[in-house]
């Protein structure tokens, strides 16, 4: 193994030998480990960003807004809680408590949301007037605010149905019946979508989504708060069964009109990608078939909803994942950007509509997983790409014109930006295996200007562990990271059990050159228990380029085991590993994963813990699982082959499966038909249930389902 990285080495080796009186350090608790305690997570400033098109810094420091200019050390009282009450009192707007979340519109004029007495309100403040002024009332209860900066409309939904506020005037947009929902996200949150409101760039054309799931079988959740438990059903669409129909509609706010986007048939595909053109005239859907492999970027007439052109069409043998939206050019309704994966990466591309032609911006064995928006006269690019190495991001402006590519982030690790609006400067927002949280100023050619903010080992006194990464080869040649953490008092003449933390799905990379390495508090409070935690990102998690990604195709969990395996053979070499103490722990995927790697590898795992598990495909629902697995009825061996439930015959040794009883991402059935298997192939395994909790276990509770599975790790491994 090729150890590239050794980090989190927060403790002396030697200064661990020392009595812990003279240490003053803390070992975690399963609070600490739950994410309730707030101070082992590195502190953040406070509204650090620019002020509108500007080259002015702000930051909330109390109650207290600070300015200052790039070329100026000083930090200068912009406005205090006292003055901002002021103009709140003169506008007759119930005061401030604190500092409110400043939302700028340009120099000048920002937009928060407050408190008041009928509801939630809408308030702009106008430094040039030295005002405030009242903008408008969202009742009690809504959700999915979304602001129409042209108008300062708000669209928010109630229930199932879609309401705008004008000013004071609450008006109501659909009256929809049971099973159909307006202005949320559908497609379960798939293809990056988290919204379903979509404001004209004039902020007074409204687009949303209506999602009609009234021919979707309803799923029996079940409330027990009540004497007599109720049924509280959701629509959840399973693999191979019927899906729900989306539509887009746009609502005219002005002539109280609506039209519905004519996307055609079959009404079973997904819209994705919403856009609109910055001419306010046009709109632009991902059209995206059931089969998920093909599809096309559609542009429509926003007036009349009728289809114009097909901009561009994507297909791939195995699946297209649309990434986001169009991002077109300021002011510009001629040229735009997208993302997709069409060389075997994600990449950007610009389009020109009326020419019908595109260029490939970005290219190379790398994956560009964010586009960070462009200089306001459009003429540079900012974008991040893990072009350095899958564990790190950094991030990238380019001239368009010319193509000339500047690299802004230095320093290894994980960096984000927030470029000014002329692209002068901008801020990076970092962390690393050795830096928790840092913001540094600099120039446009990447050149560091000061610190802005750096924040304290947080971990600093409490017991942590080495944490080494590394990396080993995939029988396909690819390469695979690792991370093993050591407890805090490690002897290498020891030997020590072995806990092997796994997700292994898509959309997720547990390894990662930020603090900790991307493995938080729960698995170092793991290792400080007397564990050696193991992880590696196998083939199919993100990040990774097609040909790592998609070769689970129709066969989930399988290539995963194998490089999982790998990581085990690899354990098995080390002096300090005991070979017959092996556990395994995931949830959700990772619960598929555990529980694969149980079954399959009993002579390798003595014992497993299994969260909100998917055992079989079937039961999940049709976006993400036929995006994988195609359908039970085109992949009934694939299906066959990946089912846990059919093969509790093999289970040997200790397993405990927990499921939270209202999960509504993986249903409490896949579980329970397990067990149901286990009983009848008499097979003995834990079982655990968190009632009234989702697909996982959050808050005060949470402490309890870490206690608990650390605890079935020291009785049994």
């Amino acid at each position: 193994m090729n150890r590239i990285l050794t980090v989190l080495s927060l403790v002396l080796m030697t200064a661990l030998a020392l009595p812990v009186h003279a240490q003053e350090k803390k070992f975690f608790t399963p609070e600490d480990a739950s994410y309730n305690n707030r101070s082992l997570y590195a502190q953040r400033p406070n509204q650090l960003k620019w002020i509108g098109d500007s080259d002015i810094l702000m930051q909330v420091k109390g109650n207290e807004i600070l300015t200052m200019s790039p070329t100026s050390k000083k930090e200068a009282v912009f406005k205090t809680l006292d003055e901002l009450n002021g103009y709140a009192n003169a506008a007759g707007i119930d005061s401030l408590r604190r500092i409110p979340q400043l939302n700028w519109l340009n120099d000048y004029q920002a937009t928060f949301y407050a408190m008041g007495k009928e509801g939630i309100t809408l308030n702009r403040l106008d430094l040039k007037k030295s005002r405030m002024d009242h903008i408008a009332t969202i009742p009690q209860g809504a959700e999915n605010q979304t602001i129409a900066n042209g108008t300062l409309y708000v669209a928010y939904t109630i229930d199932n149905n879609l309401y705008v506020a004008n000013g004071d005037k609450q008006i109501q947009i659909t009256d929809n019946p049971e099973g159909v929902v307006a202005g949320q996200s559908v497609h379960r949150n798939e293809f990056a979508i988290n919204g379903g409101i979509f404001w004209s760039p004039n902020g007074r054309l409204l687009a949303y989504y209506s999602m009609d799931e009234r021919m979707v079988t309803d799923y029996p959740l079940v409330d027990i708060t009540e004497r007599v438990a109720t049924a509280k059903p959701i629509k959840y669409p399973m693999a191979g069964m019927t899906s729900h129909q989306v539509t887009l509609h746009i609502y005219n706010v002005a002539s109280s009109k609506e039209i519905v986007v004519k996307t055609g048939e079959p009404v079973e595909q997904y819209l994705t990608a919403i856009t609109w053109n910055p001419d306010n005239k046009r709109v632009y859907i991902g059209v995206l078939n059931r089969q998920q492999n093909h599809l096309k970027f559609n542009e429509y007439d926003a007036l009349t909803g009728d289809f114009i052109r097909t901009i561009f069409e994507d297909q791939d043998e195995q699946f297209v994942e649309p990434q986001g939206p169009a991002y077109f050019l300021p002011n510009n309704p001629d040229q735009f950007i997208w993302k997709a994966q069409r060389d075997g990466y994600y990449h950007l591309y610009l389009y020109n509509i009326s020419k019908g032609t595109s260029i490939q911006l970005t290219k190379g064995s790398y994956v560009v997983t964010d586009f960070n928006g462009f200089s306001k006269d459009g003429s540079k690019i900012f974008y991040r790409t893990t072009e350095v190495s899958p564990l790190e991001r950094h991030c990238y402006m380019m001239e368009l014109k010319s193509g000339k590519i500047t690299k802004l982030t230095k320093e290894h690790g994980t960096h984000d930006v927030s470029p000014s609006s002329n692209g002068k400067y901008f801020l990076d927002f970092y962390s690393s295996t050795d830096v928790p949280y840092n913001i540094d100023l600099q120039d446009k050619d990447g050149k560091f200007v000061r610190r802005l903010h750096e924040a304290e080992n947080p971990l600093k006194d409490y017991y942590i562990g080495e944490t080494t990464l590394g990396t080993l080869k995939a029988e396909d040649g690819q390469t695979l990271y690792t991370r093993l953490i050591k407890p805090y008092n490690f002897d290498a003449s020891q030997k020590y059990p072995v806990i092997v933390y796994v997700y292994g799905g898509p959309h997720a990379q547990l390894i990662t050159d930020t603090w900790t390495a991307g493995a938080g508090i729960y698995l170092n409070y793991l290792a400080q228990e007397g564990f050696l935690v193991f992880t590696l990102d196998n083939r199919g998690s993100a990040d990774r380029g097609e040909a790592f990604e998609q070769c689970i195709h129709r066969q989930c969990g399988q290539l995963e085991m194998r490089d999982q395996m790998t990581g085990i053979n690899w354990l098995k070499t080390l002096p300090y590993v005991d070979a017959n103490r092996i556990g395994s722990d995931g949830w959700s995927y990772g619960g598929f994963m555990s529980t694969s790697l149980k079954i399959n590898h009993p002579e390798v795992f003595k014992v497993s813990v299994a969260g909100g598990p998917v055992l079989d495909w079937k039961y999940y629902e049709i976006m993400y699982g036929e995006r994988y697995m195609d359908t039970p009825e085109e992949n009934p061996e694939g299906y066959e082959l990946t089912s846990l439930e059919n093969k509790t015959d093999k289970l040997e040794g200790k397993l405990l499966m927990i499921h939270c009883t209202t999960d509504p991402v993986v249903m409490w059935q896949h579980s329970l038909v397990f067990v149901e298997n286990c009983i009848h192939n008499g097979k003995l395994l834990d079982y655990f249930v968190y009632p009234g909790h989702d697909h996982n276990v959050y808050g005060m509770d949470r402490a309890h389902l870490i206690t608990k599975i650390t605890q079935y790790f020291k009785d049994n491994l």
